[in-house]
Protein backbone atom coordinates (compact mmCIF):
# COMPACT_ATOMS: atom_id res chain seq x y z
CA UNK A 1 0.00 0.00 0.00
CA UNK A 2 1.41 3.13 -0.87
CA UNK A 3 1.79 6.20 1.53
CA UNK A 4 -0.94 8.22 -0.06
CA UNK A 5 -3.53 5.26 0.15
CA UNK A 6 -2.53 4.36 3.82
CA UNK A 7 -3.35 7.73 4.89
CA UNK A 8 -6.75 8.23 2.75
CA UNK A 9 -7.31 4.33 4.55
CA UNK A 10 -6.48 5.74 7.76
CA UNK A 11 -8.66 8.76 7.09
CA UNK A 12 -11.92 6.38 5.82
CA UNK A 13 -11.52 4.41 9.02
CA UNK A 14 -11.67 7.82 11.69
CA UNK A 15 -14.84 9.01 9.57
CA UNK A 16 -16.23 6.74 7.09
CA UNK A 17 -18.68 9.24 6.24
CA UNK A 18 -16.69 12.77 5.46
CA UNK A 19 -13.89 10.68 3.47
CA UNK A 20 -16.04 8.25 1.47
CA UNK A 21 -13.37 6.17 0.05
CA UNK A 22 -10.37 3.46 1.21
CA UNK A 23 -8.34 3.80 -2.07
CA UNK A 24 -7.49 6.52 -4.31
CA UNK A 25 -9.22 6.61 -7.35
CA UNK A 26 -7.47 5.53 -10.34
CA UNK A 27 -6.56 7.22 -13.37
CA UNK A 28 -8.70 5.84 -15.41
CA UNK A 29 -11.62 7.11 -13.17
CA UNK A 30 -9.52 10.88 -12.70
CA UNK A 31 -9.64 11.16 -16.69
CA UNK A 32 -13.39 10.60 -17.14
CA UNK A 33 -14.54 12.66 -14.41
CA UNK A 34 -12.56 15.26 -15.32
CA UNK A 35 -13.66 15.55 -18.96
CA UNK A 36 -15.56 18.86 -18.47
CA UNK A 37 -12.52 20.55 -17.42
CA UNK A 38 -11.87 23.17 -21.10
CA UNK A 39 -8.65 22.54 -22.72
CA UNK A 40 -8.63 26.18 -23.86
CA UNK A 41 -9.11 29.55 -22.73
CA UNK A 42 -8.60 30.97 -18.79
CA UNK A 43 -11.80 28.60 -17.08
CA UNK A 44 -12.38 28.83 -13.48
CA UNK A 45 -12.37 24.74 -12.00
CA UNK A 46 -13.41 24.10 -8.43
CA UNK A 47 -13.04 20.70 -7.16
CA UNK A 48 -14.93 19.32 -4.06
CA UNK A 49 -13.33 17.12 -1.69
CA UNK A 50 -10.01 16.47 -3.53
CA UNK A 51 -8.65 14.12 -0.90
CA UNK A 52 -5.20 12.92 -2.01
CA UNK A 53 -5.12 14.58 -5.14
CA UNK A 54 -5.67 11.86 -8.37
CA UNK A 55 -8.39 14.82 -9.65
CA UNK A 56 -6.26 17.42 -8.76
CA UNK A 57 -3.24 16.06 -10.49
CA UNK A 58 -5.84 15.43 -14.01
CA UNK A 59 -7.28 18.57 -13.36
CA UNK A 60 -4.03 20.56 -13.40
CA UNK A 61 -2.84 18.53 -16.76
CA UNK A 62 -5.86 19.59 -18.74
CA UNK A 63 -5.53 23.57 -17.64
CA UNK A 64 -1.38 23.45 -17.98
CA UNK A 65 -1.10 26.57 -16.35
CA UNK A 66 -4.32 28.53 -17.82
CA UNK A 67 -7.13 29.46 -15.57
CA UNK A 68 -7.73 29.30 -11.86
CA UNK A 69 -7.93 26.04 -9.56
CA UNK A 70 -9.49 26.11 -6.55
CA UNK A 71 -10.01 22.96 -4.49
CA UNK A 72 -12.07 22.80 -0.85
CA UNK A 73 -11.14 19.76 1.78
CA UNK A 74 -12.86 19.58 4.98
CA UNK A 75 -10.17 17.44 6.51
CA UNK A 76 -6.86 19.56 6.92
CA UNK A 77 -4.59 16.83 7.12
CA UNK A 78 -5.32 15.47 3.09
CA UNK A 79 -5.68 19.55 2.73
CA UNK A 80 -1.95 20.04 4.20
CA UNK A 81 -0.49 17.19 2.22
CA UNK A 82 -2.22 17.91 -1.05
CA UNK A 83 -0.99 21.83 -1.01
CA UNK A 84 2.41 20.64 -0.53
CA UNK A 85 2.35 19.02 -3.61
CA UNK A 86 0.59 21.11 -5.49
CA UNK A 87 1.13 24.55 -5.26
CA UNK A 88 -0.52 25.83 -8.19
CA UNK A 89 -4.15 25.02 -6.82
CA UNK A 90 -5.71 27.11 -4.17
CA UNK A 91 -6.78 25.04 -1.14
CA UNK A 92 -9.19 26.12 0.83
CA UNK A 93 -9.90 23.87 4.67
CA UNK A 94 -13.32 24.31 4.77
CA UNK A 95 -16.93 22.82 4.49
CA UNK A 96 -18.12 23.19 0.49
CA UNK A 97 -21.49 23.37 1.83
CA UNK A 98 -20.67 26.91 2.00
CA UNK A 99 -18.61 27.36 -1.78
CA UNK A 100 -20.56 30.24 -2.69
CA UNK A 101 -19.05 32.14 -0.21
CA UNK A 102 -16.11 30.55 -0.13
CA UNK A 103 -15.77 31.90 -3.89
CA UNK A 104 -17.07 35.18 -3.11
CA UNK A 105 -14.30 35.66 -0.61
CA UNK A 106 -11.90 35.24 -3.25
CA UNK A 107 -13.08 37.53 -6.21
CA UNK A 108 -15.14 34.92 -8.07
CA UNK A 109 -18.18 35.61 -9.67
CA UNK A 110 -19.04 31.49 -10.68
CA UNK A 111 -17.21 28.69 -11.91
CA UNK A 112 -16.88 27.21 -14.95
CA UNK A 113 -16.39 23.49 -13.87
CA UNK A 114 -17.27 22.00 -10.33
CA UNK A 115 -15.91 18.58 -10.16
CA UNK A 116 -16.56 16.28 -7.18
CA UNK A 117 -15.03 13.73 -5.27
CA UNK A 118 -17.20 13.98 -2.28
CA UNK A 119 -18.88 10.92 -0.81
CA UNK A 120 -22.31 12.29 -1.99
CA UNK A 121 -24.35 8.48 -0.72
CA UNK A 122 -23.14 8.91 2.23
CA UNK A 123 -24.14 11.87 3.13
CA UNK A 124 -27.58 12.41 5.29
CA UNK A 125 -30.60 13.95 3.35
CA UNK A 126 -29.95 17.65 4.46
CA UNK A 127 -26.50 17.91 3.69
CA UNK A 128 -26.66 16.33 0.09
CA UNK A 129 -29.30 18.90 -0.17
CA UNK A 130 -27.32 21.76 0.96
CA UNK A 131 -24.29 20.78 -1.06
CA UNK A 132 -26.00 20.40 -4.05
CA UNK A 133 -27.45 23.66 -3.53
CA UNK A 134 -24.42 25.42 -2.84
CA UNK A 135 -23.18 23.70 -6.29
CA UNK A 136 -25.81 24.84 -7.98
CA UNK A 137 -25.54 28.70 -6.44
CA UNK A 138 -21.66 28.28 -7.32
CA UNK A 139 -21.90 27.57 -11.27
CA UNK A 140 -22.03 29.82 -14.26
CA UNK A 141 -25.14 29.38 -16.32
CA UNK A 142 -23.41 26.84 -18.93
CA UNK A 143 -21.62 25.53 -16.30
CA UNK A 144 -20.77 21.79 -15.77
CA UNK A 145 -20.75 20.04 -12.78
CA UNK A 146 -19.55 15.95 -12.37
CA UNK A 147 -19.21 13.56 -9.90
CA UNK A 148 -19.31 9.83 -9.88
CA UNK A 149 -20.76 6.91 -7.88
CA UNK A 150 -19.74 3.57 -7.06
CA UNK A 151 -21.33 0.37 -8.87
CA UNK A 152 -22.01 -1.13 -5.74
CA UNK A 153 -24.03 1.87 -4.20
CA UNK A 154 -26.13 2.80 -7.44
CA UNK A 155 -29.13 1.25 -5.86
CA UNK A 156 -29.00 2.69 -2.23
CA UNK A 157 -31.54 4.72 -0.73
CA UNK A 158 -29.00 8.32 -0.61
CA UNK A 159 -27.42 7.16 -4.08
CA UNK A 160 -31.23 7.43 -6.09
CA UNK A 161 -31.75 10.53 -4.18
CA UNK A 162 -28.98 12.10 -4.74
CA UNK A 163 -29.45 11.30 -8.74
CA UNK A 164 -33.19 12.38 -8.42
CA UNK A 165 -31.84 15.82 -7.10
CA UNK A 166 -29.49 16.00 -10.18
CA UNK A 167 -32.25 16.02 -12.14
CA UNK A 168 -34.26 18.50 -10.70
CA UNK A 169 -31.31 20.95 -10.46
CA UNK A 170 -29.81 20.50 -13.93
CA UNK A 171 -31.24 20.40 -17.44
CA UNK A 172 -29.03 17.64 -18.98
CA UNK A 173 -27.84 14.71 -17.05
CA UNK A 174 -25.93 12.14 -18.23
CA UNK A 175 -24.47 8.90 -16.81
CA UNK A 176 -21.23 7.59 -18.06
CA UNK A 177 -20.07 4.07 -18.83
CA UNK A 178 -18.53 1.88 -15.67
CA UNK A 179 -14.55 2.82 -15.19
CA UNK A 180 -14.15 -0.94 -14.00
CA UNK A 181 -10.18 -0.08 -13.40
CA UNK A 182 -10.85 1.50 -10.52
CA UNK A 183 -11.21 0.21 -6.43
CA UNK A 184 -14.40 0.42 -6.16
CA UNK A 185 -15.58 0.02 -9.87
CA UNK A 186 -17.72 3.68 -10.61
CA UNK A 187 -19.01 5.72 -12.89
CA UNK A 188 -19.36 8.95 -14.07
CA UNK A 189 -22.53 11.73 -13.73
CA UNK A 190 -22.13 14.43 -16.20
CA UNK A 191 -24.50 17.67 -15.33
CA UNK A 192 -24.94 20.63 -17.38
CA UNK A 193 -26.62 23.99 -17.26
CA UNK A 194 -28.00 24.39 -13.74
CA UNK A 195 -31.26 25.57 -12.84
CA UNK A 196 -32.12 28.67 -11.39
Amino acid sequence: MTSESAILFGQFLRSPAATGAVAASSRRLSEAVCVPVPERGDPVVVELGPGTGPFTAEIQRRLGGRGRHLAVEINSRLAGRLAARCPGVELVVDDAVRLPELLAGRGVAAADVIVSGLPWAAFPPAHQAGLLRAVVASLAPGGAFTTFSYVHARALPAALRFRRRLGREFEEVVAGRTVWRNLPPAFVYHARRPRR
